[in-house]
């Protein structure tokens, strides 16, 4: 089948992983089989990281001798719903969107304290349960192209600030507006005087940096096109956004059933790197190889 290379649109209350640009009859997902009585159910949300981590869940299962069926490709607005009613036993969420997306709570800038603020909750208002969260991370962030940022001397988003007046902003209108995009940003670094902001779509950002129409945008900190060197994730050091560190949610009743599950995929997410799942993202979406083949080769690799 061909791989998904959708990527998020905006955030969802910044929720990084919220919404994807799912098609809405995902229940049936990719190699879903009615004949698989007894399989634990792995979802995914559609877009390429999520359907990437999801076969990485499941090769680790299978490898543990745990029947599996695939579901992948859900819209993020209807996954944990699958999730809780019993369509799935467990998908990659992230915490960030855990928090602040499905339990509505304010955001939290310290990883540990997210997760372990999703963890509990979960377990008590949903019985699900959040297995070992991964150092991997996909959230907001700025991105500059690299020779801007080494003439200027830019490595974090306090020396953006500092240089918006020599720099050329390329927004995608929505970060301009929603409350944890510009506001939030300048709420807490101050006011980014721009020497040029201009609207550009989110497919097109990258072009207008690398042909020098603009300097810097805003981005996921996963995004395949982060592998190349022309473009630098700069560092969110007074920590505006909150933490998307990712990690298996799981219906605790199929974990209690199957405590081989923690294990294996825990496994999975303490070899996981953020620089990891931006070079798998880009073997899919730049490479256009298939995602099952780049899932098993990383897992193959561990």
């Amino acid at each position: 089948m061909n791989s998904p290379i959708t990527r998020r649109g905006a955030f969802a209350l910044m929720g990084t992983a919220a919404l994807s640009l799912a098609g809405t009859g995902a229940l049936a997902g990719c190699g879903a089989d009615g004949n698989d009585e007894g399989a634990v159910t792995v979802g995914s949300k559609a877009f390429t990281e999520g359907v990437i981590l999801s076969e990485l869940y499941a090769l680790a299962l299978e490898d543990a001798g745990i029947q599996v069926k695939r579901s992948f490709e859900i819209s993020g607005s209807l996954i944990h719903t699958a999730l809780t009613s019993g369509d799935i036993d467990l998908y990659p969420e992230y915490t960030g969107t855990g928090l602040i997306s499905v339990l509505q709570m304010a955001p939290i800038t310290d990883p540990q304290k997210a997760y372990d603020t999703v963890k509990e909750a979960y377990a008590r208002e949903f019985d699900l349960t959040w297995l070992d969260q991964s150092p991997a991370a996909d959230g907001q962030g700025l991105v500059i192209r690299t020779d801007v940022a080494e003439k200027y001397g830019i490595e974090t988003i306090s020396d953006l600030q500092q240089h918006a007046p020599e720099l050329r902003f390329a927004s995608q209108g929505q970060f301009d507006e929603r409350p944890d995009g510009l506001p939030a940003l300048e709420a807490t670094y101050g006011p980014f005087d721009w020497k040029e902001r201009a609207i550009f779509d989110e497919g097109l950002k990258y072009e207008v940096l690398r042909n020098d129409e603009m300097d810097v945008t805003p981005a996921y900190t996963t995004e395949a096109q982060l592998t190349d060197d022309a473009f630098t994730l700069l560092e969110d050091d007074k920590r505006v956004w909150p933490p998307y560190n990712v990690a298996p949610v799981v219906r605790s009743e199929v974990l209690e059933a199957n405590p081989a599950i923690a294990e294996a995929l825990n496994r999975v997410s303490a070899a996981l790197t953020t620089e990891d799942l931006t070079r798998l993202n880009a073997r899919v979406d730049i490479d256009k190889e298939e995602y099952e083949d780049v899932a098993r080769d990383f897992y193959e690799s561990l």
